[in-house]
């Protein structure tokens, strides 16, 4: 594979520190130093970021945004929506994370716009290990756009 041109940048929507901070390992685990992870702790912070609003206004859009379905102030399928919409945005890849398995919330993040839908494993050995893989596939195996 030839390694990116850019230093990937990827952008945690995630709620649960502790899944915030195996997500985050385990992109560094597969990364190295060459990444930019950032995180946020809900839905309206994400838009924010995506937006450059407020203490966001010089946040460099990501590459990858790893979005947590179940979220305070604006849950992830919302999210995904209002992503859909903006032109600017939409091009940006989105990973669903959730602990939800239900088909309704699979086929409903497909339904707007995500490009993969992940169930987090209940163990914490198994929740690293499958994001260690996630993070190998976004980071060494798929092109990813460069953000608007």
């Amino acid at each position: 594979m030839t390694p990116p041109a850019h230093t990937p940048r990827v952008l945690l929507a995630e709620d649960n520190v502790d899944h915030a901070f195996f997500t985050t390992r385990a992109f560094r685990d597969a990364q190295g130093d060459d990444l930019e992870m950032h995180t946020v702790g809900d839905g309206e912070q994400l838009l924010d970021y995506l937006h450059r609003r407020g203490e966001y206004a010089r946040a460099a859009r990501p590459h990858l945004i790893v979005l947590d379905l179940k979220m305070p102030k604006k849950g992830g399928l919302e999210v995904l929506a209002e992503i859909a919409e903006d032109a600017s945005l939409r091009t940006i890849p989105v990973v669903v994370l959730s602990s939800s398995d239900r088909p309704e919330d699979i086929d409903e993040s497909y339904a707007r716009g995500a490009n993969s839908y992940v169930t987090k494993p209940a163990s914490a050995s198994g929740l690293r290990d499958g994001l260690v893989e996630l993070a190998r596939y976004w980071m060494d195996v798929a092109s990813l756009p460069e953000p608007a």
